[in-house]
C-alpha cells in the first residue's frame, strides 16, 4: 500500500511539473530573450521563488542530510548556509549592478569588461562545472525512482532527465520559474512537516560531537573543519557565477527586485536547508531502535520505514522538487552559454548578423547534449553533495575575483582576470586529482595515487586555489594596468553591452 502511495504520488506530480513546463512555452513566442531571461519580466515573487529553488537542489536537501549524518551538523548545513551567504551577499553587493547591465549570461560580465578570449575559458569553465552540478540532482532521482518506483538507477536518471529536458526545452526560464514556484512550496512544507514529526514522536538524540553546538567541527582539522569550511566558502561565493543564479538575476524586472529577491531567497533556503540538517542528527537512532539498516541514503530509509506514507510522499516530492529546478536551470544555463558564449551565437541572428533568432534553435539542440553529459556523470560518479561542491569549487578557484574585481575595483585588467583564471583553476585541478578524497568522500572521478597527499588534507584545495587565484590577479593586473579617460571607459562598456 505504502509504495503504491509513493509510486502514483510521484507519478502524478511528474506529471503536473511537466504540464506546467509545457504551457509555460506559450510566452516563448520565438524570441530567445524570453527562453533565456523569461523577458526580463519577473516580479518579486517570482523572482525570489525562482531563486530560493536554484539554491534548494537535491544536494543540499538528500545530500545534506547523508553529510550531516555520516559527519555531524556542519558537515551538511554547511550546503544550505554556504548557498543562503551567497544570496544574501549576491544582494547586498551584486543584484543590482548585474541585473542592470542587461545580459543575457554570466559569461557575457566578462567579455564587456575582460574581452572575447575571457569571455571564451570562463565560459568553459562553467560549463563544466554544471555538468556536475546537473549530474548531482539526476543522480538522487535516479535513487528515488530506483527506491520508490521500482525502476532501476540507470532507468531512474535516464527518466527523470527526460522529463527536466522536456519542459525545459519547451517553456525556457518562464516553464523554470513557473515550476519552481510550485517546487519550493512543497519543499518548504515537507521539510517543516518532517521536521515536526521527529521532534514530536523522537525528539532529538544527538551524538557528543555532532551537533550544531560542536564549534569543533568548525575549528579543528580533525574534525572536519577545513572540509566544512571549504563547503561553505565554496558554495558562499563559488555560486555566484553560477549560470542559473545569475540568470534568474538578470530575469528580474528591476534591480530592486532582484536585490530583494536575494534576500528573500536567502532566508527561505535556510528555512528549508537546516531542518534536514537537524533530523538527520537522530536518524541514525531513529532508524536502530526501529531495527532498519539503511542501504542507501539515510533519508529515504527514514522514509520507508519510520514516517507515515502521506508525510514520507510528500517529503519525497519534496526532494525531487529540489532536484528537478536546479537541473531544469542547469540544462537551460549551460545550453545557453554554450550557444551565446563559446559559439558566439547573438540574440536575432548568428555572430551578430541577421538571418532569424539562431540562439533560440541553438540552444535548444544543445540542451539534449548537456542533459546526455548530465546523465553520463551522474552514472559515473554517483554522488550528490559531493558533485555540488565539486561544481562550485572550480568557479569559486578562477572566476569570482575577476567578477569581483571586474566590477569594484579599477586597477582589474584583462591579463590580471586571464592569470586568475589560469593559476585558481589549474592549481585546484591539479590538487583534486591528487587528493585520495574530496569532501569527506573518496574520489572516484579522477585520482592520481601519490604519496605526498592523504585524506587529512581534504578541503585545504578548496581554500588554497582562489588564494591563488587572487594573488595572480592583483600582481598582474598591477603589472599590466594602463589609465584610461573614464569617459572612454563608459563608452566601451556601453558598446559591449549593446554587442549582446
Amino acid at each position: 500500500m505504502e509504495h503504491s502511495v509513493f509510486s502514483w504520488g510521484i507519478i502524478i506530480f511528474l506529471l503536473g511539473t511537466l504540464g506546467i513546463g509545457v504551457w509555460a512555452s506559450q510566452q516563448i513566442k520565438g524570441d530567445s530573450v524570453n527562453f533565456l531571461v523569461a523577458g526580463r519580466g519577473l516580479a518579486l515573487p517570482l523572482a525570489a521563488a525562482t531563486l530560493m529553488a536554484q539554491s534548494v537542489d537535491s544536494n543540499a536537501t538528500l545530500g545534506n542530510t547523508d553529510l550531516s549524518a555520516e559527519f555531524g551538523f556542519w558537515a551538511g548545513a554547511a550546503l544550505p548556509i554556504g548557498l543562503s551567504l551567497c544570496l544574501f551577499l549576491t544582494g547586498t553587493f551584486l543584484a543590482k549592478p548585474m541585473n542592470r547591465m542587461g545580459l543575457i549570461t554570466i559569461p557575457d560580465f566578462y567579455r564587456v569588461k575582460y574581452g572575447r578570449r575571457v569571455e571564451l575559458i570562463a565560459s568553459c569553465i562553467m560549463s563544466i562545472s554544471f555538468s556536475f552540478l546537473l549530474a548531482g540532482n539526476l543522480v538522487a532521482g535516479g535513487f528515488m525512482f530506483q527506491t520508490f518506483l521500482g525502476t532501476s538507477y540507470v532507468g531512474g536518471i535516464t527518466l527523470l532527465a527526460t522529463l527536466v529536458f522536456a519542459y525545459t526545452v519547451s517553456g525556457g526560464l518562464f516553464a523554470v520559474a513557473y515550476t519552481d514556484a510550485m517546487q519550493i512550496l512543497i519543499a518548504l512544507v515537507g521539510a517543516l512537516g518532517l521536521l515536526a514529526f521527529v521532534l514530536v514522536n523522537f525528539g532529538l538524540d544527538i551524538a557528543p560531537g555532532t551537533g550544531p553546538l560542536a564549534l569543533e567541527q568548525l575549528t579543528s582539522v580533525g574534525s572536519g573543519a577545513a572540509v566544512n569550511w571549504a563547503s561553505l566558502l565554496a558554495l558562499g561565493f563559488g555560486n555566484m557565477v553560477a549560470i542559473d543564479f545569475m540568470a534568474r538575476i538578470f530575469a528580474a524586472e528591476s534591480p530592486e527586485t532582484a536585490r530583494r529577491s536575494c534576500y528573500v531567497a536567502s532566508a527561505g533556503t535556510l528555512i528549508v536547508g537546516i531542518p534536514f540538517s537537524v533530523i538527520a542528527l537522530s536518524a541514525n537512532s531513529i532508524l536502530e531502535g526501529a531495527n532498519v539498516v539503511a542501504d542507501g541514503p539515510v533519508l529515504f530509509a527514514l522514509l520507508q520505514n519510520v514516517v507515515p506514507p502521506v508525510l514520507g510522499l510528500l517529503v519525497l516530492v519534496a526532494i525531487l522538487s529540489a532536484s528537478l529546478s536546479t537541473a531544469d536551470g542547469a540544462i537551460l544555463g549551460t545550453s545557453s552559454v554554450l550557444a551565446h558564449n563559446v559559439f558566439g551565437i547573438r540574440h536575432g541572428g548568428t555572430h551578430g548578423r541577421g538571418g532569424g533568432d539562431r540562439l533560440l534553435l541553438v540552444t535548444r539542440l544543445l540542451s539534449l547534449v548537456i542533459t546526455l553529459l548530465g546523465v553520463f556523470l551522474g552514472l559515473r560518479v554517483p554522488q550528490t553533495g559531493v558533485l555540488l561542491l565539486l561544481g562550485f569549487d572550480l568557479g569559486f578557484a578562477g572566476l569570482v575575483v575577476p567578477l569581483l574585481g571586474g566590477l569594484f575595483w579599477s586597477y582589474s585588467t584583462r591579463q590580471g582576470a586571464l592569470a586568475c583564471i589560469f593559476a585558481g583553476s589549474t592549481t585546484r585541478l591539479i590538487l583534486f586529482a591528487l587528493m585520495p578524497t574530496m569532501f569527506g568522500i573518496e574520489n572516484t572521478l579522477l585520482y592520481i595515487p601519490n604519496s605526498l597527499f592523504t585524506s587529512n588534507f581534504d578541503g585545504f584545495p578548496t581554500l588554497i586555489s582562489p588564494v591563488v587565484g587572487f594573488i595572480a590577479f592583483v600582481v598582474v593586473s598591477k603589472l599590466t594596468y594602463k589609465p584610461i579617460p573614464v569617459e572612454l571607459e563608459r563608452v566601451k562598456l556601453r558598446e559591449g553591452v549593446q554587442a549582446l
